[in-house]
This record gives C-alpha cells, structure tokens and sequence, in this order.
C-alpha cells in the first residue's frame, strides 16, 4: 500500500479517535463520579456485581443481533425492498423485546442464585446488597438491546450522530444520577439512575428512527426469510462474545473472594487500560476494516498483508509508550482522577497496583482488536473463537495461580499474559492465511527501535514527574501540572527518539495529523465565512 494511500486512513483513523474521544471523556466522567460518591467499597462491589449479569446478557444478545442486522437491512435495501427492510426490523424488535422480557423475568426471580453465582466471597448485608440492585438493574438489559438495535438500524440508514450522541445521553444521566440520586438515596439511586441512563439513550434516538421509516407494527413473523438470517448470522457472533465476557465473570468471582474493593479497582484501573485502545485503537480498526474486506473478497492478499502489518506496527508504536507511561504514572494519574470523595489513599494504592499490572498487556489487547478483524475480513469467524477458548481457560490457570502472592495484582497480570498469548496465537494463524506477516527479523529491529525509545520515553517521565512532585501546588492543580508535564516531557522525548531511529510510522502519524488539521482548519474558516 502507498504512503499517502496509508495516511488517508491514518486520517480516518485520528478524526475517529477525535469523535470517540468527547464519548470518552463522558464515561471518563462517569466513573469519576462514581468513584467520588461511593470509593471502592462494599458497596461499589455491590454495584459492580449486580450490573454484570444484565451486562453480559446485554453484550451476548444486543451486540450479536446490532452486528447482523446492518447488513441484512442493507441486502433488503439495496434490492430497492425498502417497506419489506422496515417488516423486517419491526419483526426483530417484536421478537427481541419478547426474549429480553423474558430472560429479565428470570433474572428478577433468580438473583439471589446468580449473585451468589457470580460473587462467591459476598455474604451478609452486602450479599442482600447485591441482590436488591440487580433486581433494580436487571430490567436494564430491556433498554440497552432496544438502544443498541436502534443504533443498528440507524447506522444501516446512514444516520450515525444520533446513535453516537444517545452513548453520551447514558453517561450524563449517570452522572447526574450519581451525584443527585447517589446523594440521597445512597447506591440505589445510582442503580436506578443507570437504568434511566439507558432509558434515555434508547428514546433520544426513536425521532430519527420514526424520520427513517421505522413504525412500530405488532408483527412477530419468525419465518421470514429476513428474521431467519438474522437469528442464523447471530449464533457464531454470539458464541464468540459470550466466551469473550467469560473474562468479566473470571475477574468478578475471584475478586469477591479478596479485600473490599478489589472488583471496584479492578473496574477502575480497567476503564484507564482501555482508554488507549478505546480512543486510537478502535478508531484504527474501524478505518481499515472496510477495505480490508473487499480485499479479501477480492483476492487481494498482498495489500491485505501490507495492511495488517502497517497497522499492526502503528499499534505497537502508539499502545507500547503508552503502557509504559501508565506504569510510571500510575500513582498520580489514578490520584488526580479519582481520589476525592469517597476514594481514599487506600481505594488508590488499591487501582494503582491494578493498573500496574493491566498496562503490562496493553499492546497484546490492542493488537487482538485488530487481528480478530483480520480473520472476519476473510469471513472466518471460527478461528478468533477457538482461539478465546484456550485464552480464557489459559486466564483463569492463571487467575488462580497469581492471585494468592499478587491479590487483585495478579488477576490483571493473568489478564495481560493471556492477551499476550492470544496475540501470539492470532498471529501465528494469520500468517499462515497471510505469509509474510510475521518477519521475525523485520519485526525485531522494529521492536527494538520502540522498545529503545520507549525507554527514553520512562526516564524522561520518571524523571520530570519526580521533579515536579516536589514544586507544584497541592491539589487538582497540582496534579493537573504534575501529569501534564511528565506526559508532555514522555512525549516530546519518544517522538524524538522514533524520528532519530527512523522508525517511518511516526512519520506517517505526523503527516496525516498535520493534514487532518490542516483540513479541519479549513472547513472552520470556510464555514465562518
């Protein structure tokens, strides 16, 4: 692939990541207030516990059926069949809403089993704790599919700020709930202010629905040709996203097992690992997604491997410094954004080990995003699948062998090596569908040159973050200047470091962010005008 052919997805890439960052920030947000109000105790554990069955649940079912029915509606549409499209969706919110209903009926009669199922190490008051908020949450799981099916169908019709905009509704109900609601009623207004978050995400989006055909008709037709291939495309999906939150039920059961507010720091310090690949990582996958599946369906496996392997470089070279400016700043980034309120020293001492350990994985959780990908650009759905089994067998081996000397230190450091060995696996079985992928010795000297500057890239942070310790005001600001600076200085010297190595993605990086805001400096000036 050309440079400039490569920079027009980096491009794509960065104006992604800037969108995804504002929807970020509001979840940043979010756990910050939840942090502020309720710290990592009991009761966040409580809380954390009761939202995970409705969670997954939410993952398994809405995400599968929100992935398939985008291009079935699309098929029907393309056809020019756009009033038969509309039966269709009608058809699968019907038999949707009627799956959910029921399985959150169950839900509400069996949740002292599944708390207990999923928190081990609860008893007492905070075991009845539990219980009580699942059952306020439970009817969660109702909303988000509604929410995440509507967001499909939108997408489907080419309407994508509304169903961006109804994640930053969720974020600011909670919010506001957590900080009102939390405030009067303790942490079941929090629950309660999480299922109305949800709530209004599904309604903000029901106007542009209602504008592009959608009307809702009491029709439940299973055998429609177009509900069958949605239900028969959702069983792999399915499959695979029900073994992948494998991983939140391992955490969550093991942790309850350790000291109060370990599932809290474990959430907490997950939030922060993810930030990274939420914002660039995401973004990056979602730009070169697209073509590499026309090149694969059209044979084109020489561009698909020069693709991947671009992309994949560019990930190591933005998710590595990141993982090692976490471990170095651990300590103050979890203090200046969390600890107030409720989150002690204890609380961050707590996420910070946590952290620690996640950020050791980082480039391995990164990479796997994009390598799945890979595999269902090729329409092989198979192989990721088999692939998370081992891993998450491989996690909890682990899991149990580490979290006697390393507590809640070891199950994130169990998460990190099995990531890692995932990435090893998914590459290993890429590269059999895509020889030349793995160049070991391509691949050493560029690890090396990032490995090098990424070093700098600690002294320089250690070294400014120590020196400013010790001079800036007490406080949020403080830290604000404290963080901003050592990052700043870790920046400046990994950029520098990559450019005297050579390293020709940072280059492109460079180029396509000069460009991209060259572009949008552009369209603000001609839009003034």
């Amino acid at each position: 692939m050309p440079v400039p052919f490569l920079r027009l997805f980096i491009q794509a890439t960065l104006l992604i990541a800037v969108l995804n960052f504002l929807s970020r920030v509001l979840g940043l947000g979010r756990e910050i207030a939840i942090a502020h109000q309720f710290g990592a105790t009991f009761a966040t554990d409580a809380y954390l516990v009761a939202l995970t069955i409705p969670s997954i649940l939410f993952m398994v079912f809405s995400q599968a059926l929100a992935t398939v029915v985008v291009p079935v509606f699309t098929e029907y549409k393309a056809r020019g069949e756009t009033a038969e499209a509309w039966r269709v969706a009608a058809a699968v919110v019907n038999l949707l809403l009627l799956v959910l209903a029921a399985v959150t009926v169950t839900g509400l009669a069996l949740a002292p089993v599944l708390v207990r199922l999923i928190a081990p190490g609860f008893d007492g008051a905070v075991l009845e704790l539990a219980v009580t908020l699942t059952r306020i949450m439970f009817p969660l799981l109702v909303f988000s599919g509604l929410a995440t099916v509507f967001n499909g169908f939108l997408n489907a019709n080419n309407i994508f700020g509304i169903p961006a905009f109804s994640g930053a509704v969720n974020n600011l109900v909670i919010i506001a709930a957590a900080l009102t609601l939390g405030s009067l009623f303790g942490i079941h207004g929090l629950a309660c202010g999480t299922v109305l978050g949800m709530v209004a995400a599904g309604l903000v989006q029901l106007p542009s629905l209602y504008r592009a055909g959608f009307r809702f008709r009491p029709v439940i037709d299973r055998r429609h040709p177009g509900v069958k291939k949605v239900w028969h495309l959702m069983l792999p999906i399915t499959l695979g996203i029900a073994i992948s939150q494998l991983y939140i039920l391992i955490d969550r059961v093991l942790a309850s097992l350790l000291v109060e507010g370990s599932i809290a720091a474990l959430n907490f310090a997950n939030k922060l690992i993810q930030l990274p690949v939420s914002l660039f990582v995401l973004a990056l996958s979602t730009a070169v997604f697209p073509t590499l599946t026309t090149w694969a369906a059209e044979g084109k496996e020489a561009e698909v491997r020069h693709t991947m392997r671009r992309a994949l470089r560019i990930i190591v070279l933005t998710t590595l410094p990141a993982a090692v400016g976490l471990m170095v700043l651990r300590y103050p980034v979890v203090q200046l954004l969390f600890e107030r309120g409720a989150f002690d020293e204890r609380a961050t001492a707590l996420t910070a080990f946590a952290l620690l350990f996640y950020a050791v994985g980082l480039v391995g959780l990164a990479a796997n995003i994009l390598l799945t990908r890979g595999f269902y650009a090729f329409q092989d759905t198979r192989t990721p699948v088999k692939l998370l089994v081992v891993n998450v067998v491989l996690n909890l081996a682990l899991s149990l062998a580490l979290m006697g000397p390393l507590q809640v230190g070891g199950l994130a450091l169990a998460s990190s090596l099995a990531a890692l060995v995932n990435t090893g696996l998914l590459v290993r079985f890429m590269d059999r569908r895509l020889p030349g992928l793995w160049c070991p010795a391509e691949w050493c000297r560029f690890g090396a040159g990032v490995l090098a500057a990424s070093g700098l890239l600690a002294i320089a942070v250690y070294a400014v973050n120590a020196a400013l310790a010790g001079v800036v005001p007490p406080g949020t600001i403080g830290l604000i200047l404290q963080v901003g600076g050592a990052i700043a200085a870790g920046v400046a010297a990994y950029v520098a470091a990559c450019l005297l190595l050579g390293l020709e993605e940072i280059d492109i990086l460079r180029r396509a962010a000069r460009e991209l805001g060259g572009s949008l400096l552009r369209n603000v000036f001609r839009h003034g005008r």
